[in-house]
């Protein structure tokens, strides 16, 4: 699999031009054109004015939106990029999947979800349903650094939470299209601890000798594509225990897959994709599911 165009959704202030700078090394894999879209939503606007919708209003950001990406373009161009923009007013997902779908993009990515409560919610809803209309990885870009400096790009040092699943699978393949420039990734499976109560000692024993015999064969798998790849069994609660993981590992970014059809309790309580999108301190790349 490989990362030809990438769509690069962005709000200015939370996804910024550095952050697009940081994946500019996936051209060393086959990235060669970058789309830009930003939606102005008719929502936002109204709140902005405490009135309707204003006209004048939605004229002010296009113009800002289209002098920021001229500026943009010229650096990529200056480059050796191919450079394309959308600045559309409506419903966000809408339009991130529709410009996904009529660019062909093979990855998508969007800031982090705001954090005021309320803006939470549909931030969240708003990742879910990316996910869940469209099979394209989707990147939730987040700077870890609190200095404000360019981050390293996140492909470098990566980690993948691995589950058995179609999705798993796609996301090895994914990694094995960017053996060029994942320098090292690190592979965990996270046994949930509440399945394991009960279980004797040696029962836990063998459950982890069979589950890093899995993550062994993965790994070999990933070291035979060129891929530096280690693996690691923890036990847990997933969320929590990917988090601790990606900060012993060092890791720049958290790779997790994910059936993309949430179940009622995964909408509305959150799936362990959703929830370290929304919740982690680093960038989270979210694999589909194929089907």
């Amino acid at each position: 699999m490989e990362i030809k165009k990438l769509l690069f959704v962005t709000k200015f202030d939370e996804l910024r031009f550095d952050a697009l700078q940081s994946l500019l090394g996936l051209r060393n894999a086959a990235l060669e054109h970058v789309v830009f879209l930003y939606v102005i939503e008719r929502d936002k606007v109204a709140m902005r004015r405490g009135k309707g919708y204003g006209k004048m209003e939605e004229l002010r950001l296009k113009e800002k939106a289209n002098i920021r990406f001229i500026d943009w373009a010229e650096n990529l161009f200056e480059q050796g990029m191919e450079v394309g923009g959308y600045i559309v007013v409506g419903g966000f997902v809408q339009h991130v999947v529709s410009s996904c779908e009529k660019e062909a993009a093979d990855l998508i990515v969007i800031g982090p979800p705001r954090k005021g409560k309320i803006e939470q919610i549909y931030a969240g809803s708003d990742i879910t349903e990316i996910v869940r209309r469209t099979q394209k990885p989707l990147l939730v870009y987040r700077n870890p650094s609190q200095k404000g400096e360019v981050p390293e790009s996140p492909f470098s040092r990566p980690l993948l939470v691995m589950d058995w699943s179609p999705a798993g699978e796609r996301a090895v393949a994914y990694l094995k299209g960017l053996n060029k420039i994942v320098e090292e990734l690190n592979v965990i499976h996270v046994n949930d601890e509440k399945d394991l109560k009960g279980s004797t000692v040696t029962e836990l024993q063998m459950l982890r000798k069979e589950t890093r015999k899995k993550l062994d064969d993965i790994c070999d798998s990933l070291v035979d594509a060129g891929v530096n790849a280690k693996p690691h069994v923890y036990i847990g609660d997933a969320v929590n225990e990917a988090e601790k993981a990606t900060e012993e590992c060092r890791a720049t970014m958290i790779i997790v897959p994910t059936s993309g059809k949430s179940s009622w309790k995964e909408r509305f309580i959150g799936s362990t994709a959703g929830t370290l999108a929304e919740k982690s301190a680093f960038p989270v790349l979210i694999i589909p599911d194929p089907s």
